[in-house]
């Protein structure tokens, strides 16, 4: 499983996570989480979920 800088366009098949859950977020035994975040990018307010 991964987690992705917020989308540019909606996707029916994905799910924005805002800071506070991203953080908290564990995968299922056996699952890898692999973060491929910037770390630099700017959250504007207008992109969150929406």
């Amino acid at each position: 499983m991964w987690i992705d800088d917020l989308a540019v366009d909606r996707d029916p098949h994905a799910y924005d996570l805002c800071l506070r859950h991203s953080q908290r977020f564990v995968v299922p035994t056996g699952w890898r989480l692999e973060d491929r975040r910037d770390r630099f990018t700017m959250v504007i307010p207008n992109r969150l979920a929406g």
